[in-house]
C-alpha cells in the first residue's frame, strides 16, 4: 500500500528554515551535492528543503508507488490533475506532481536507481 516516503518544505530563506527545523525537531539538514536543495534526515521518512517556487507553495508529501506512469493515469481518471509530468532524479527514481479533487498538491515517487 502506498505511504509517505518523502516530503519537501519550500522556504523563502533556506538558512532561516534550516535553523528553525533543526532547533525544533533536531533534524539533520545538509546541502545536497550539485543542487540548490537540502536533504532532511528525520529518522523516519526523509525530506528535502528548497527555495519556494511560487507564493503560497506548501509542504508537499510524496507517496511511494510501483509506477508513476500507472498512478498518474489513475489520478486523472479519478478527477485529479497532473501538474508536473514524470521527472527523473538521476540514480534515484522518478516523480510526478499531482493535485487531488480538493486542490491539494502531492507527489508520487517511484524508486529506480537506473533513472536518467
Amino acid at each position: 500500500m502506498p505511504s509517505i516516503v518523502h516530503f519537501e518544505i519550500p522556504a523563502d530563506d533556506l538558512d532561516r528554515a534550516r535553523e528553525f527545523y533543526t532547533n525544533l525537531f533536531g533534524w539533520k539538514i545538509e546541502s545536497f551535492s550539485g543542487m540548490d536543495y537540502m536533504m532532511i534526515d528525520t529518522y523516519g521518512p526523509g525530506g528535502g528543503m528548497m527555495k519556494r517556487v511560487h507564493p503560497g507553495q506548501q509542504i508537499t508529501d510524496y507517496f511511494g508507488v510501483p509506477s508513476v506512469d500507472e498512478y498518474a493515469v489513475k489520478v486523472e481518471g479519478l478527477g485529479g490533475k497532473v501538474l508536473m509530468p514524470k521527472t527523473a532524479v538521476p540514480g534515484m527514481g522518478y516523480f510526478v506532481i499531482c493535485q487531488d479533487t480538493e486542490g491539494n498538491v502531492f507527489g508520487i515517487w517511484e524508486m529506480d536507481m537506473g533513472a536518467k
